[in-house]
């Protein structure tokens, strides 16, 4: 290896493979660091990727990358114990393309995106674990690796090690994150034949479907759950706030083990294989969390800077763009020669210029109003589909006599001013 890179990227999830790929289509020279035996072997997320963030880097990827199947289906569950209220949207015109988005394997998928990343130039090295920062007179100046002689230089270090980011705190950037700003999720990939899947979600070859799950399948903690389709497999999971899941004492695989055999998962998981277990922590603070960015000879990109909106389930698509826009910083800062936080600063800028930050800033309040309420998971889901299964039942009762009930079976739980209060919090929270 050269003695000194002109960037560092540490992490080749869909954040550094992206800042990889595009400093070093612009001449840079590259080194990605990668701590897993490939890139994926180490990546969890619950398998979305959506289509433009990576189609600005990789025109018509579709056309060779290793997707599952473009959704054509997105369907949102409200759930109770034996009950789910659904509700969603189909459309073939995401059946074709250019698509909307797609369900992806990381194991598969990360592979093939650093590979693009490495035919531009960049160097990649697996199996590698970056200890700390090399600080020099308050710069950056490069990584120390566990490699034997593992110190490399460079003039600017991008940290893309995930949520988690040891490096980002060693620097200072930010402090321990609350159990309320980090959510743990457990996944599952479960094999099953393609009939079988198209069968039961109602789908054609090539087409996909994801089922987002709230209430019941946290056993009405703040969370969530999904269920996706690949080709042949299935993805399953479920995650809750680390808080929720120290206050109601809940084991994470247990809860998997609960979602999978709800009556109203259970026949669509039935007859599969078991073919994986991961787990993984994911940003859940939202803006409140995102920690700084850009210092002197280094930024910090994707869930290592806290950008998932967890209300959208959207994280690879803002780590990707995070990764572009930093390389655009860097390369920029390249041709300055100047490679200062006041240099820097504007991949921050661009940043919080960027959908990015302003969907975070739409949401900031949302999290830390469920969990602060949890009436909203724990009350009002049950609540509803308690009301839907009384107004669809045909019983002879007249329907504007059912609709008082419902309304006065409500407010009679709740209180009437009660309930007026968590509506508006909720839509503040949300608007």
């Amino acid at each position: 290896m050269p003695e000194k890179f002109d960037v560092i990227v540490v992490g080749a999830g869909p954040a550094g493979t992206a800042c990889a790929l595009t400093c070093a289509r612009n001449g840079l020279n590259v080194l990605l660091i990668e701590r897993g035996e490939y890139p994926g072997a180490k990546n969890v997320m619950g398998g979305v990727l959506y289509r433009q963030q990576l189609e600005d880097l990789i025109p018509e990827f579709w056309k060779e990358a290793p997707l599952e199947r473009p959704v054509i289906e997105q369907r949102f569950w409200m759930m109770d114990k034996e009950s789910v209220i659904s509700f969603g949207y189909k459309g073939l015109e995401w059946a074709v393309e250019p698509y909307n988005n797609f369900t992806v394997l990381r194991a598969k998928f990360d592979q093939w995106f650093a590979q693009k990343a490495v035919e531009a130039g960049a160097l990649l090295i697996n199996e590698t674990v970056v200890t700390e920062c090399l600080v020099e007179n308050g710069k950056v100046v490069g990584v120390r690796t566990d490699r034997p002689d593992g110190e490399v230089f460079a003039d600017v270090v991008v940290l893309a090690d995930g949520v988690n980011s040891l490096l980002s705190k060693q620097l200072g950037f930010h402090k321990e994150f609350r159990p309320d700003e980090v959510a743990l999720t457990v996944m599952e990939v479960i094999n099953l034949p393609k009939d079988k899947i198209n069968d039961r979600f109602n789908l054609e070859d090539n087409q996909g479907c994801t089922i987002e799950i709230f209430g019941d399948s946290t056993k009405g903690n703040l969370g969530t759950a999904f269920l996706y389709t690949n080709k042949e497999s299935l993805n399953i999971g479920v995650g809750t706030t680390l808080s929720s899941m120290i206050k109601a004492k809940l084991k994470p695989y247990e809860l998997l083990d609960y979602l999978k055999n709800h009556p109203m998962v259970k026949p669509l998981v039935a007859g599969g294989e078991s073919a994986e277990y991961l787990a993984h922590l994911i940003p859940e603070g939202g803006l409140r969390s995102v920690p700084k960015v850009a210092g002197n000879g280094v930024v910090v990109v994707g869930d290592a800077a806290q950008l998932v909106n967890a209300i959208h389930r959207e994280g690879s698509n803002m780590a990707m763009h995070s990764g572009l826009l930093a390389a655009e910083a860097v390369i920029e800062a390249k041709k300055r020669g100047d490679f200062s936080e006041t240099s820097l600063n504007s991949y921050r800028e661009a940043l919080y210029n960027s959908f990015i930050i302003k969907d975070l800033e739409k949401y900031k309040d949302a999290a830390h109003t469920f969990e602060k309420y949890p009436q909203y998971f724990k009350e009002y889901l049950p609540m509803m589909n308690r009301a839907a299964s009384k107004f669809f039942t045909v019983d002879g009762t007249p329907k504007r006599d059912k609709q008082k009930e419902i309304i006065k079976s409500v407010t009679a739980e709740r209180g009437t001013l009660r309930v007026i209060q968590d509506l508006y919090r909720a839509w503040k929270a949300v608007k």
